[in-house]
């Protein structure tokens, strides 16, 4: 089997260009050949329509993308497909269910001059052109032979949103890395880690203000217990930040005194991810829903930060955001109402004062991390391709 592959690949820096690559792999390991006639692409249309044109498409089997964190380059690609290729089989992974792609590809003219000015102005013209995108999502989503979700409440609001019949999405769970098991770090210090891209909208400032509500709960605790921010800070964005970041979570940080419990390991090589998460008895991820993106729709994926802390033997302390409650809910960790600090504070504080919570939810990861292995993926991933392709 010959697949087309439509996604953005490392060294590109995004979560979905890491999962691409480890899908890439996997589906190559199982005897598919992958070729990528996107890659180099820009995300323009003229782009697109020039590298679609440039690519002999009877001579795959398939093509598959990869569609979320903002990007448009894939959609407009499925688009000129299936205009131009009706019988060529078209997938696609859906990382941000319960939409494709959030934001028109095209304002109207009514609203294109609103481009010129970024901000509120521009993010009116999105709400107010939003009939239109979706309506050109689900007009796309219904022409897909079949949608992929990586968690069972994404595939369920994506089939709703997008009005698709039974059957037309599936859920493959995000994939894993095959780690080595290394035992939990003695319990003298309790070690928390927030591992992922480091920008707005992570709910970081939520996890300092209830780590300084811990220590200011059990000063005992201030020689016993640290937070390491570990992770990229590069990532693509949908919507662009202002200012430092990184220089308001140091001044939260001086305001809560916390400098003397606080690690950094910031763009962390690929290589020492592993051993960095293993150093750690749990991670914390405080997912904020965007109030921008809720006038839309709701977002019901996952992180690829779970699936590292899976891979690792580590269980999670997550918010309610996106499909998280979903993720731990095999016993690997627990939930806390997003952006709630004092929820998290107390969750916070019977971890510390009930250590052995770190093994018994890391069991249940190191479970979950074998049956998600990359392998196990990419062979479900080949049987549906195959299914399609018969």
């Amino acid at each position: 089997m010959r697949i087309a592959l439509l996604a953005p690949l490392p060294p590109d820096q995004n979560g979905i260009a890491d999962y691409t690559g480890h899908f890439k792999a996997a589906l190559e390991i199982n005897g598919v050949e992958v070729v990528t006639p996107l890659l180099g692409c820009d995300a323009n249309v003229q782009s697109v329509e020039a590298c679609v044109a440039a690519f002999d498409w009877t001579s795959v089997d398939l093509a598959h993308a990869e569609l979320g964190g903002g990007r448009l380059r894939e959609f407009h690609a499925l688009k000129l497909l299936r205009q131009r290729y009706p019988n060529l089989k078209l997938t696609a992974t859906v990382h941000d269910p319960e939409r494709l792609i959030w934001r028109p590809a095209h304002l109207p003219w009514l609203l294109a001059w609103t481009e010129r000015f970024p901000g509120l102005i521009q993010q009116a013209a999105v709400v107010l052109s939003d009939p239109l995108t979706l309506r050109d999502e689900r007009r796309l989503a219904r022409s897909l032979d079949r949608l992929f979700t990586l968690t069972n409440l994404g595939a369920q609001c994506l089939a709703h949103r997008m009005g698709l019949e039974p059957g037309r999405v599936a859920m493959v769970p995000h994939g894993n890395l095959d780690v080595a098991p290394v035992e939990l770090p003695p319990t003298e210090v309790i070690r928390l880690l927030y591992f992922g891209f480091i920008y707005r909208g992570k709910g970081i400032e939520s996890l300092l203000e209830a780590f300084a509500k811990v220590l200011q709960s059990d000063s005992s605790l201030k020689a016993r217990m640290r937070l390491t921010l570990a992770g990229g800070t590069a990532a693509e964005m949908a919507f662009g930040a202002s200012g430092s970041y990184l220089e308001e979570l140091r001044t939260l940080i001086t305001d809560f005194r916390l400098e003397s419990n606080i690690d950094w390991r910031l763009n962390l090589p690929r290589d020492e991810i592993a051993q960095v998460i293993q150093a750690h008895h749990v991670m914390v991820l405080p997912y904020r829903e965007s109030q921008k993106l809720s006038i839309l729709g709701a977002q019901r994926g996952t992180s690829g930060a779970l699936s590292w802390a899976s891979a690792c033997g580590r269980g999670a302390i997550t918010s309610d955001a996106r499909a998280f409650a979903e993720e731990v809910s095999n016993g690997n960790g627990m939930t806390f109402a997003q952006g709630d600090s004092n929820a998290l504070a107390e969750i916070l504080l019977k971890f510390a004062r009930q250590p052995d919570l770190a093994s018994t939810w890391g069991d249940r990861a190191s479970s979950i991390g074998r049956e998600r292995r990359w392998s196990s993926i990419g062979r479900r991933f080949h049987k549906h391709f195959d299914e399609l392709c018969k």
